[in-house]
């Protein structure tokens, strides 16, 4: 029995507010989190399945692998580009068909109990739509939830982001759970439904990139008016790997997201130094390297890469913050990838800058 759009608009939002707001804000707490694991692929953060209060079965969650941030927390990469952001929700799979009615048939009633109104309405058409086949053109509705299917394919449901701070966002993926056979594509008109790129923004937005000091010559306390020469050896930073996975009966996703090294930029604290090269931008070198580490007799060359103060730091010192630029990259299932937004990560470390004594005899 097909509706208009009115009437879609109430059962796809009304309903999807009352009779999946428990179900639906489950999906994205992840059931258990690694700890750091200390070597250098970072943190791992697996977000599998587990159960519900009921015992049923609970949503598909996706898994961090890789060098990820703790407990599912943000990374610490920032994307060069201000406009780009991961998916702020998506839908993914949730349920069979069995666990599904089990499920909705709880939630129905319980929302049912109190609604009144439209919202009565609405939960009257949700219960037709998963057992009376009501529906409309492009979300077609099921008989009996499609148990007899079970097994066959799974309903999909919307998940929020929650490292998402935008509220409106994070709820925007409002659809009525549908159904999706073992091996199909989501509907089109889906979307937002979770796919190998989505996957590569996620695992990007789940990085960890280490902290990466920078050597100093002088290492710590350097002179007025001396070039600073300053390096990064192939062996202190290397490329950094996330992978973002999903796996479900009948459906299996995933992508990893490639950090390669290829800039620092510096900036000494204060405007009272140079650069070298004058624009802070040290490049990387054919072996993998950035600068050139110092050599004794080097002390009044410029070098490739560093800086020269040009005042005392005082009784303080010089934050001299060192940001490394990475090229990020993807590749996923199906050989799908592509490149993201470069991302930059910096660190800071204390200076002291000294005026040079001079003794005259």
């Amino acid at each position: 029995m097909p509706v208009n759009s009115s009437q879609r608009t109430a059962l796809g939002r009304a309903s999807a507010a009352l009779a999946f707001a428990v179900a639906v804000a489950s999906l994205a707490a992840p059931a258990h989190s690694a700890e750091r694991t200390g070597n250098d692929e970072g943190a791992g953060t697996e977000q599998t399945a587990g159960s519900d209060e009921t015992g049923i079965h609970a949503a598909v969650r996706i898994e961090y692998s890789g060098s990820v941030a703790p407990n599912g927390g943000t990374g610490n990469v920032t994307s060069a580009d201000v406009n780009w952001e991961p998916p702020p929700c998506w839908y993914a799979p949730y349920l069979g068909a069995k666990d599904f009615k089990k499920k909705m048939s709880a939630d129905i009633e319980e929302a049912a109990g109190t609604a009144t109104g439209t919202a009565s309405s609405a939960i009257g058409q949700t219960k037709q739509h998963y057992e009376d086949e009501f529906g409309w053109e492009d979300h077609p509705g099921y008989k009996d939830y499609n148990v007899d299917k079970d097994g066959e394919g799974m309903f999909w449901a919307g998940v929020e982001n929650p490292n998402e701070p935008d509220i409106l966002k994070r709820g925007s993926c409002s659809e009525l759970p549908f159904w999706v056979d073992n091996g199909e594509a989501p509907p089109p008109q889906f979307e937002q439904a979770i796919d190998p790129e989505m996957l590569a923004a996620l695992a990007y937005q789940h990085m960890e990139l280490p902290d990466t000091e920078v050597t100093l010559a002088p290492d710590g306390t350097t002179k007025v008016n001396l070039p600073t020469w300053s390096w990064l050896d192939k062996a202190d930073f290397h490329e950094v790997k996330a992978t973002a996975a999903i796996n479900a009966p009948g459906f299996a996703l995933q992508a990893t997201t490639t950090a390669k090294p290829v800039a620092l930029k510096l900036k000494p604290g204060t405007d009272d130094a140079e650069t070298y090269p004058a624009s802070g931008e040290c490049t990387i070198n054919a072996d993998g390297s950035i600068g050139e580490p110092y050599a004794k007799g080097k002390a009044d060359q410029a070098p490739p890469c560093g800086i020269k103060y040009l005042r005392s730091s005082g009784h303080s010192t010089f934050d001299l913050q060192a940001t490394i630029t990475w090229d990020i990259a993807w590749t996923g299932t199906g050989g799908a990838g592509g490149d993201l937004p470069d991302g930059t990560f910096g660190t800071t470390q204390a200076v002291t800058v000294q005026e040079i004594q001079a003794v005259n005899r």
